[in-house]
């Protein structure tokens, strides 16, 4: 009998010894961070050594890219590893609370959906943005536990913060100012936003932390509107323009709570075996406040703007201390949605997924144990909006962008052609498509070929507020 108990011992050892070898994983998701906003990258006038840790500790991708380049399509790439068009995400979502057709569809697998197949703890603590329609919040979309808004955007002081719930809402932006919710309750809170959400993912962290977690903590800083408190703001006496000063206070605290949040790792001894990673869901808007050094300096483009490099390429890390050497870099292009196919790589690579994912699992090619390039070609869309015209309405025309090997071509709303050698021209300043017709022939090809894969968007987008209002008379009606 002795003997039977040792060996049982022995075999729930074994397990949980194995259980315990699945990595810890974090996703730090910033909102409208540009390329420039983080010291890492060499901004003259925001320190972020929290954040920059994260790259110094691991590796650096330096062509990072997004799936797109506006907010909630971008969430929508991460969370699935696949390009949003491929499911008609390609718009920012309204607020529209009664429609379950406004969000990320239900047939889509996420990411939180793949790290319970593991029995992970997951948790979301931030914007979702992915849906207000019950069906489509975070705890039915395989999230466990959530703390955050649902909206775009959301004020920061807890005073503003005066609607009850969505049946007050309406009007599009005052859902910026509905309480928060935990899980399925509205709670009030007592501190500037984005303290509560970096005290609560340490929280999370402190309380999963004997058992395998997933973490999304997409912060909606540095997004607007632009706030912060004094104690932030006061660290930049050297920044002349008022709003840039509270954009910078922002991203500072920020980087505060990251620098909790991998306090609260070593703290907890789990430091070595989690997963971190951080970047942007897109590059920073053309604001006022984004104006020093340029926020997406050394690139052309915004958020939104022209699929020039500043609104899809984001500073883009990962830290994996058991595995990934310090100070690792990797020059070949990768996307957002690569995170969801190594993640899938590493817990469950024998998973049958139901929709096939684009993104491709990045770790071999970091540690040295696969050469060549991960992606052929990267591709991007910008949907045209709907116009009225003498009573008619009219789509206008899309907009494309494709990245293949240095080459990077946009194809404007007329059809233009602009070529780019990124490797000469990061700034996309020197347009030679009539120098390199074959290859611009080839690119468009590419282009062609990808978005006859896609599907019409299948939401009217932010842009589209007043349409969609004329349509639903019914939005805000409880």
């Amino acid at each position: 009998m002795k003997n039977i108990i040792f060996l049982t011992c022995l075999f729930i050892f074994s397990c949980n010894s194995q259980e315990n070898t699945l990595p810890n994983v974090i996703i730090i998701f910033a909102d409208d961070l540009g390329y420039n906003d983080i010291s890492f990258h060499g901004t003259s006038d925001i320190s972020t050594p929290n954040i920059d840790d994260i790259g110094n500790n691991g590796v650096f991708f330096t062509s990072g890219y997004l799936t797109t380049p506006f907010c909630s399509p971008s969430r929508a790439g991460i969370l699935t590893g696949r390009y949003p068009d491929f499911f008609g995400y390609g718009r920012n979502i309204l607020f529209a609370p009664k429609d379950p057709n406004m969000g990320l569809p239900l047939n889509e697998f996420t990411m939180a959906d793949l790290f319970k197949t593991k029995n992970y703890v997951t948790g979301i603590i931030g914007k979702w943005h992915l849906g207000a329609h019950e069906s489509l919040r975070p705890n039915n979309r395989g999230f466990d536990e959530f703390f955050g808004h649902l909206t775009g955007g959301h004020r920061y002081l807890p005073e503003e913060l005066t609607l009850k719930d969505e049946t007050e809402v309406k009007a599009h932006n005052q859902a910026y100012r509905t309480k928060i919710l935990r899980n399925t309750n509205r709670v009030e809170i007592d501190d500037y936003l984005t303290d509560e959400f970096s005290d609560e993912a340490v929280k999370f962290i402190e309380n999963n932390s004997k058992k395998p977690f997933f973490l999304f903590l997409p912060y909606n800083a540095p997004h607007g509107p632009i706030q912060a408190p004094e104690k932030y703001v006061n660290r930049f006496p050297d920044i002349e323009n008022p709003l840039r000063k509270i954009y910078a206070g922002m991203i500072s605290s920020m980087d505060d709570g990251i620098g909790k949040i991998l306090t609260k790792l070593k703290e907890e001894k789990i430091y070595d075996n989690t997963i971190v990673f951080f970047l942007s869901d897109n590059g920073a808007p053309k604001k006022r406040w984004t104006d020093k050094d340029g926020a997406n300096s050394p690139f052309s483009g915004y958020k939104g703007s022209d699929l020039g490099e500043g609104g899809v390429r984001t500073p883009f890390f990962m830290q994996w201390p058991k595995k990934i050497k310090p100070k690792t870099t990797y020059d070949n292009p990768v996307s957002s949605f690569d995170i969801f196919a190594t993640m899938k790589s590493l817990i469950n690579p024998d998973l049958e997924l139901p929709n096939k994912i684009h993104g491709k699992n990045i770790l071999p090619y970091v540690l040295g144990e696969k050469s060549g390039t991960p992606h052929e070609s990267l591709f991007w869309k910008i949907n045209g909006d709907f116009k009225i015209v003498n009573n008619d309405t009219i789509r206008g025309n899309d907009r494309f962008a494709v990245r293949s090997k240095n080459y990077k071509m946009i194809i404007d709303e007329d059809g233009n052609n602009y070529l780019y050698d990124l490797e000469k021209d990061i700034s996309e300043q020197n347009n030679i498509a009539l120098d390199f017709p074959e290859i611009t022939n080839d690119l468009r090809s590419k282009i062609k070929e990808w978005n006859e894969k896609t599907i019409n968007p299948i939401f009217l987008g932010l842009s589209n507020n007043e349409l969609y209002n004329k349509l639903n008379p019914d939005r805000f009606k409880y």
